[in-house]
């Protein structure tokens, strides 16, 4: 930063700055952690030294403390991968279901943006698409801040509902399914060469609950690569070029993976299987009738309280793929 050309180039300066930050943040965390350790040894210390039993609560408290924090930071070691410190587009499409899907798909982006707020991360929705009379048929959305792909690239997949649904008048149980992508924010310039011939590009109105998410002009970008039928779609940008700029951002994204995936074979650490949104394909089941509960068919991750996890707390079924995954490829 003392260098006195360094911030004639703004974008590298402000990606020195974020690195630096993002250092600084672990150096931090570290110290904390080394802090609370010996906080815990202290208290141990002074329990032995005066036989002081009414300590205990106190020491297991701090103890406590202390494991989640290193749990925490331990985690953050298991994001090594490529590109696992982008920012995260996160899409959900309603499945089999009709509108209970709608209304499934539209609890779990409440879900994923309250995990986002807890974490400090940013949301914006990028895409946007009402269900015909409730919830969302799809939605994209942009989460950004540390490590924002390398957290959420473990709930790609179909999620699963059991619950009694409040559109069925008969009151019976009903199961739905809502598909996950989560793809890396790739924001550097991307050498994939794309043929005009190959490409449609389509203009629409924005849609969506309330102007609040998006600009509802006819400036939405829907563009479709005709040889891979990857679809991509932007409508939250002010202007038709800045839509059209940002979509054909994420489908060189797409495109590169799927370059990379194809050269190293690394699908399953990039993007996945592409699985019909339906039975028998989800990697996790939120269940809210007759009893609650939400396992990860993964990793048999199981949390009782599904109210805590459609509030955003996701982080047991995070953690514990993470966990499975290293072990999985035998790191």
């Amino acid at each position: 930063m003392e260098a006195p050309d360094f911030w004639d180039d703004a974008k590298k300066s402000q990606e020195s700055m974020k690195e630096l930050k993002n250092l600084k943040d672990i150096v931090t965390k570290y110290d904390e952690l080394k802090r609370e350790y010996e906080d815990v040894e202290t208290l141990i210390t002074m329990g032995y030294e005066e036989n002081d039993a009414s300590l205990i609560p106190e020491v297991e408290e701090a103890f406590n403390l202390f494991q989640e924090h290193f749990e925490a930071l331990r985690i953050s070691t298991l994001l090594s991968d490529e590109y696992d410190k982008n920012n995260a587009i996160l899409s959900l499409h309603a499945g089999a279901g009709g509108t209970e899907s709608c209304d499934w798909a539209s609890m779990l982006s409440r879900m994923y943006q309250r995990w986002a707020d807890k974490k400090g991360l940013t949301t914006q929705i990028i895409d946007y698409l009402d269900g015909e009379e409730a919830g969302i048929k799809s939605i994209t959305m942009e989460i950004a801040g540390e490590n924002a792909y390398g957290y959420l690239k473990s709930e790609r997949g179909v999620h699963r509902l059991v619950r009694i649904s409040p559109f069925n008048a008969a009151g019976k149980r009903q199961t739905s399914f809502v598909s996950c992508d989560v793809m890396p924010d790739i924001e550097d310039d991307i050498d994939i060469e794309i043929n005009d011939d190959d490409i449609r590009i389509d203009t629409y109105r924005s849609s969506g609950a309330g102007g609040q998410h998006i600009n509802k002009t006819s400036s939405a970008i829907r563009i479709t690569h005709f040889p891979t039928g990857i679809v991509v779609q932007c409508q939250n940008e002010r202007s038709q070029h800045m839509n059209k700029d940002k979509a054909m951002q994420m489908l060189k994204a797409k495109l590169y993976l799927l370059k990379q995936q194809e050269n190293l074979e690394k699908e399953s650490d990039i993007r996945g299987e592409v699985k019909e949104i339906g039975f028998g394909n989800q990697i996790r089941s939120y269940v809210l009738q007759p009893y609650t509960m939400v396992k990860d068919h993964r990793t048999n991750e199981e949390v009782g309280n599904a109210q805590s996890v459609l509030d955003g707390n996701i982080d047991p079924f995070i953690n514990a793929y993470l966990k499975w995954a290293s072990i999985s490829r035998g790191n």
